[in-house]
This record gives C-alpha cells, sequence and structure tokens, in this order.
C-alpha cells in the first residue's frame, strides 16, 4: 500500500525573514506516518521545516514546504506521479496569506489622495477601491525594523484538500478538523459536515482543549456518521492506520 501524508503548519510570508504561521509540530502526522511505514507500506511524506522530521529512507520519502501554495504544488506533482491507497492531510494550513504590506504612512497618503480626487462617487466605495489597489511597500527583502507600524491585508488561501478527490477520486482520504471548546454534540455535527464537504472519507475531529502533550482525544468519523474515539496520538494513529487497512482489504 502507498499513502501520502501531510503534517506540521505551513507559513505565509510577510517578507524574507517574517512570516505568519501557526504553533502545529506535525506530531500526530509523524506518529501516522511512522505506524504506515512500519506496517511494510510506501509512505510519501509532506512536512514543514519546523514540524518533527522523520528519516528520509527506504519506502518513507521526505518533502519539505513552506507555504499553503508550496503544498499545493508538491501535492498535485506527487498525486500525478503516484497513484495513492490513502491520502491523510492532517497538515494544518494557513486560511490566509499576505497579500499586501503598508506602513501606516503609505496607506495614509494613499487614501488620502483617493478621498481628494474622489469626485461624486461614494466614500465607502473610495475606501474599499483604494485598499484593494493601494500598492504596499516591497517585501522582497526584510521589511525594516525602523517602521513603528504596519498594516497588512490578506486574502484567503485555496481549499487544498477539496483537490485530492480531483485529482484521484479512488483514494481513501482522511480529513482533520480541529475546534475550540465545543461540546461533544457539536464536534461530532462540524466533523461529519466537513466530511461531507471535502468528499473524504473519514475526518478526525478534535478539540484543543482536548490536546495536551501526548493526550489527545480525537473523533473518526465514518460517512454514516459513526464514530470511534482515541485518548492518545498513538491510539488516534493506530486507529486511522488500522481504518484504512480494513478498508483496503477489503
Amino acid at each position: 500500500m502507498r499513502v501520502l501524508i501531510t503534517a506540521g503548519g505551513t507559513t505565509e510570508p510577510i517578507d524574507q525573514v517574517r512570516g505568519i504561521t501557526n504553533h502545529s509540530s506535525g506530531r500526530l502526522g509523524s506518529l501516522i506516518a511512522l505506524n504506515f511505514f512500519n506496517d511494510g507500506h510506501i509512505v510519501d511524506y509532506i512536512t514543514t521545516k519546523g514540524a518533527i522530521q522523520l528519516p528520509h529512507k527506504h519506502r518513507m520519502n521526505t518533502h519539505l514546504i513552506q507555504t499553503t501554495r508550496d503544498l499545493e504544488e508538491t501535492l498535485t506533482q506527487l498525486m500525478k506521479e503516484n497513484t495513492y491507497d490513502a491520502v491523510i492531510h492532517t497538515m494544518a494550513v494557513s486560511d490566509y496569506r499576505t497579500r499586501q504590506v503598508f506602513t501606516h504612512d503609505n496607506l495614509v497618503d494613499q487614501l488620502a489622495r483617493a478621498i481628494e480626487s474622489r469626485g461624486d462617487k461614494p466614500l465607502r466605495h473610495i475606501l474599499s477601491e483604494t485598499i484593494h489597489e493601494a500598492k504596499g511597500i516591497s517585501s522582497e527583502a526584510k521589511i525594516s525594523s525602523d517602521v513603528d507600524s504596519m498594516l497588512i491585508t490578506l486574502e484567503k488561501t485555496p481549499k487544498v484538500i477539496q483537490k485530492i478527490k480531483v485529482l484521484q477520486p479512488e483514494t481513501i482520504l482522511v480529513g482533520f478538523k480541529l475546534l475550540v471548546d465545543v461540546d461533544f454534540d457539536e464536534l461530532h455535527e462540524v466533523g461529519l459536515a466537513n466530511l461531507k464537504k471535502n468528499k473524504a472519507d473519514f475526518t478526525l475531529a478534535n478539540d484543543l482543549n482536548n490536546i495536551n502533550g501526548d493526550k489527545h482525544v480525537g473523533m473518526l468519523i465514518f460517512p454514516d456518521g459513526t464514530y470511534k474515539l482515541g485518548a492518545t496520538k498513538q491510539a488516534i494513529a493506530r486507529l486511522i492506520v488500522e481504518t484504512i487497512e480494513e478498508k483496503v482489504g477489503k
């Protein structure tokens, strides 16, 4: 069996040395990858430099990425080159990436010029249009730390998980959904909705409040709404691996 696993968290650059990221260590994804590897399967492992690293050796192929765009390109290339029995998408992908970076004075000057020459156009329209089209400062190098304040506009990133079944409709897809401080019923409801939206075969729904060290309560939800629970990262990893092995075996 050949599986593709994503783990860790993407980083969207502000400039060459700063970025917007998240706190994902990739620990659960690395355990899933190791469990598949130890069961004798071929693993393609997409992760980030800041996440837990696994040894690159026979049957374990590591691919390092940084941004959501990198993830999309690497995942697409791998899925065009290989056929996967399963894709387990644990990576915490940035929902937004940097669109423009402004200094306070830079943006105020552009807004002032636009307002002064707006004519009969509604002010709201002028402000919206100017912010959308305004030219930010260059982020190709390190932005000077002498800048007192900056304003950053963001744009949504594509939902990479929604490309997986388009590329390989027959692969078994496991998605992940993280919520914060919700009750059991809401976690199940949102997880099941996430499964259907992404055309996944299973979704692992979890609550940040129930993740602490190796303690990690996760609910593996099936398409019919039934579920199985794991109470540690290792237990969740084995649950996912055994569920997929059983499904492929059938």
